[in-house]
C-alpha cells in the first residue's frame, strides 16, 4: 500500500453521508468542466499562423500507431515488449471500480495534447463507447500551468474552471471525496516546472496513489517518471503511418477530392528528406495544409529547407492579412533580425534542465515589445496565463503569463542560428565542450538546422558528430542539410547499401533513426539495397503492410522499393498469424525483393489470410531459404 501523501490527505474510503448539497453542487462542477474543455477542444489550430481558422478536435484527430508494455506486472528490466493497439480507446480496459496509473509516451509532437483532448470532447458531449464515457468527473490539467500547487481541489479551481463558477475550493475538495467515478488526465510531465523538486511532491503523489488512490490517472510524457508504481500501465504513440496520413487529408484538408489526396501524398512522395519528420503527427500536419494551400510548394533539399520555406509562410501571412507598408517593413525586419531570440533558445536548450518556458515580462525586457507582439500573432510564440508567486492584499491570486514556442521544433530553428554562430567561431574544443551539453538524440534537428543554415559552420559539427559512438550515419544525414544536394552523400549511401545493414535493438534510437532515413533516400533514388537484417526490433505492420513498425524503438521502415533481402532476427518472439501476415504484406510491396528469411522465432504452422500475398509472392520467385 503506497503511503499516504504528506501534501494532502489521503481519499477516506469508508462511506461518508453525501453533504446536503453535494447533488447540486455536482451538477455545477460537471457543467462547468464541460464549459472549460469546449473552449480547449474547439480551438485546434493546425498551423499556426492561421488563428482565424480554429478546428473542433474531434474534426482533425485522427489515430496514429500505438502500443502497450506487456510483461510480468513490472516494466522495469530487461525481456521488455510491446504490442499493437488497434484502437487508442484499448488502452483503457480496466474493470470499473479498479483504479489504474496509466503513462502516455511520445515524442512532442506526437499527438498526446490532442488524444487527451479528444478525451475531453468525448466526455463533454457524451459520446458512446469512449474511454470516459461512464466517469462523473473528467479532470483535465495541464503540468505545465501547476506551479506551486498543492492540491487537487486548488488546482481545478484555478486553472479549469470559469472565474464566474460559484464553487469555492472546499466545495471541490467535498465533491472529489464523496464521487466515485472521477478520472485524471495530467498533461505533460515533462513540462511540469516543480519536476525534479521538493514542491513538486503532490503531483508525483498523484502518480504514485498516494494521492487520489481511488481515481483513474492518466499522466502524459515525454520520458518515464522517476517514481511509478510498477502496476502502472504503459502506452506509447508512434506516429502516423501512410494509412493515417491519407485519414487526415480527408479528414481535415480536402475532404474526399481523390486527386487532391493523391497530389498531397505525392508531393509528400518528392521530399523523401521529410519522410521522417512527417511521421510526426504535428508536422505531417503543417506540411499536408501547406502543400495543398500553397502554389509555390516545391522539392525541397533538405529539413532546413521545408523549415526556411515554412517560417517564410508565417511571417508572409501576416503580412497579405495586414497590408500596411509600415506593418510590412516592421515583418520584414523582425524576420531577418532575431540574433536574441535564437540566444534566448539556445540558451534554454543547453541547459542541464532544459528551460522552454519564459515569463512574459521578462522575455519582453529582452526581445522587445513589438518584436514579441509579431512572433505572438504569426503563431510562433504562445502565451498562457500562470499563477504569479505573489497573492494580492485580500490574498486573492495574482495572475502574469508564461510565454512557449508553439512547438520545441521551432525553439530548436531559431537555437540552431545560435549554435551556427558559435560553431564559426569557436576551435574545435571549445565547440566539443559546447556540443556536450546538446544531446544529438534529443535534439537531432538543431544539430541539422545548424548544419543547413551555415555549411562553413557545418563540417565542424559534422567532424564532432563522426567522432562520438553511433554519430557516424547521423553525420551523414547532416552532411546533406549543409550543402543541400543528395548527390554529395550518394556515394556513401551506395557504399552502406551495398553490403549488410543492420538495425539492432541495442543500436540508439538515434542510430536507428539515422539508418532508416538513409535507406528511405536510397529507395527514393533508385540504389540497390543489398541486405537488412532487423535484429531484437519486435517488428510489426498493421494489415496494409504499409510500413514495418519498429516495436522497440517506436520507428518505422517505409516501404523500400529497391530492398533485395530482409531478414527478421527475433530470438525466442513468437509471432501469431495476424504478425506474419502484416510483415508478408510489407515485403510483398518492396518490389526488388527476392528472399524473406525469419530466423530464431516461432511462426505459426500455417498462414492464413494471405492467399493473394502468398501468390505475389512466389510470382516473383521471393524465397524463404538459402
Amino acid at each position: 500500500m503506497p503511503h499516504p501523501s504528506k501534501f494532502e490527505q489521503k481519499d477516506n474510503t469508508k462511506p461518508i453521508p453525501h453533504p446536503p448539497r453535494y447533488k447540486e453542487h455536482l451538477q455545477i462542477l460537471a457543467a462547468d468542466l464541460k464549459l472549460a474543455y469546449k473552449a480547449l477542444y474547439e480551438a485546434i489550430q493546425p498551423i499556426p499562423y492561421i488563428q482565424d481558422r480554429l478546428y473542433c478536435v474531434d474534426k482533425v484527430f485522427i489515430e496514429g500507431g500505438s502500443e502497450k508494455w506487456v510483461g510480468e506486472g513490472t516494466f522495469r528490466g530487461k525481456g521488455t515488449s510491446w504490442v499493437r493497439l488497434e484502437s487508442y480507446k484499448d488502452i483503457y480496459t480496466n474493470p470499473p471500480g479498479k483504479p489504474v496509473r496509466y503513462i502516455l509516451q511520445a515524442d512532442p509532437g506526437f499527438g498526446k495534447t490532442t488524444q487527451t483532448l479528444q478525451y475531453t470532447f468525448n466526455w463533454s458531449t457524451g459520446v458512446k463507447g469512449s474511454p470516459f464515457a461512464d466517469v462523473q468527473l473528467l479532470i483535465y490539467l495541464r503540468l505545465r500551468q501547476l506551479r506551486g500547487i498543492r492540491s487537487l481541489a486548488i488546482a481545478i479551481k484555478r486553472y479549469i474552471l470559469p472565474k464566474s463558477c460559484s464553487l469555492e475550493i472546499a466545495d471541490i475538495r467535498e465533491i472529489l471525496e464523496h464521487t466515485k467515478s472521477v478520472a485524471i488526465i495530467l498533461d505533460g510531465w515533462d513540462e511540469y516546472p516543480e519536476l525534479d523538486t521538493e514542491l513538486g511532491g503532490y503531483m508525483r503523489d498523484i502518480i504514485t496513489a498516494r494521492a487520489s488512490p481511488n481515481h483513474d490517472v492518466t499522466l502524459t510524457t515525454r520520458y518515464l517518471p522517476k517514481d511509478f508504481p510498477a502496476t502502472a500501465r504503459r502506452v506509447r504513440l508512434t506516429g502516423f503511418d501512410d494509412q493515417a496520413r491519407d485519414q487526415y487529408i480527408r479528414k481535415a484538408v480536402v475532404g474526399d477530392n481523390d486527386e487532391a489526396v493523391e497530389q498531397i501524398k505525392q508531393r509528400l512522395k518528392d521530399n523523401p528528406v521529410l519522410a521522417d519528420l512527417c511521421q510526426v503527427p504535428l508536422f505531417f500536419v503543417m506540411f499536408a495544409h501547406l502543400a495543398h494551400e500553397k502554389e509555390e510548394f516545391k522539392r525541397f533539399r533538405s529539413v532546413t529547407d521545408f523549415f526556411t520555406f515554412m517560417i517564410k509562410c508565417f511571417h508572409e501571412h501576416l503580412r497579405n492579412k495586414v497590408k500596411d507598408r509600415n506593418v510590412e517593413k516592421q515583418s520584414r525586419e523582425y524576420e531577418g533580425n532575431h540574433e536574441e531570440l535564437s540566444a534566448l533558445a539556445y540558451e534554454g536548450l543547453s541547459k542541464p534542465d532544459q528551460q522552454i518556458v519564459w515569463r512574459k515580462e521578462a522575455l519582453i525586457r529582452r526581445l522587445g515589445e513589438g518584436f514579441y507582439e509579431h512572433h505572438k500573432r504569426i503563431g510562433m510564440l504562445v502565451e498562457e496565463e500562470a499563477i504569479n508567486d505573489q497573492t494580492t492584499a485580500d490574498g486573492s491570486d495574482m495572475y502574469t503569463s508564461e510565454i512557449r514556442f508553439y512547438h520545441k521544433l521551432f525553439c530548436e530553428w531559431y537555437a540552431a542560428y545560435r549554435l551556427a554562430e558559435l560553431a564559426v567561431t569557436l576551435d574545435e574544443a571549445e565547440l566539443s565542450e559546447e556540443l556536450k551539453k546538446l544531446d544529438p538524440y534529443d535534439l537531432q534537428y538543431l544539430y541539422r538546422f545548424a548544419c543547413g543554415l551555415r555549411p562553413e559552420a557545418g563540417k565542424k559539427i559534422i567532424s564532432y558528430l563522426q567522432s562520438i559512438e553511433g554519430g557516424e550515419k547521423f553525420a551523414v544525414l547532416c552532411i546533406l542539410e549543409q550543402t543541400g544536394k543528395v548527390d554529395d552523400i550518394m556515394e556513401t549511401v551506395r557504399k552502406l547499401c551495398s553490403k549488410q545493414v543492420n538495425i539492432h535493438g541495442i543500436h540508439t534510437k538515434l542510430l536507428q533513426r539515422s539508418t532508416i532515413q538513409l535507406l528511405d533516400i536510397a529507395s527514393s533514388h533508385k540504389i540497390p539495397i543489398t541486405k537488412v537484417d532487423i535484429v531484437g526490433c519486435s517488428p510489426v505492420a498493421d494489415q496494409s503492410g504499409s510500413s514495418l513498425a519498429l516495436l522497440s524503438s517506436q520507428l518505422s521502415l517505409p516501404i523500400l522499393s529497391t530492398l533485395q533481402k530482409l531478414v527478421i532476427l527475433d530470438g525466442g518472439r513468437r509471432m501469431d498469424n495476424t504478425e506474419v501476415v502484416g510483415i508478408l504484406r510489407y515485403t510483398a510491396q518492396c518490389a526488388a525483393v527476392k528472399k524473406l528469411w525469419f530466423h530464431w522465432q516461432t511462426l505459426p504452422d500455417r498462414v492464413q489470410g494471405a492467399e493473394s500475398t502468398l501468390s505475389t509472392l512466389r510470382s516473383r520467385n521471393v524465397s524463404d531459404r538459402g
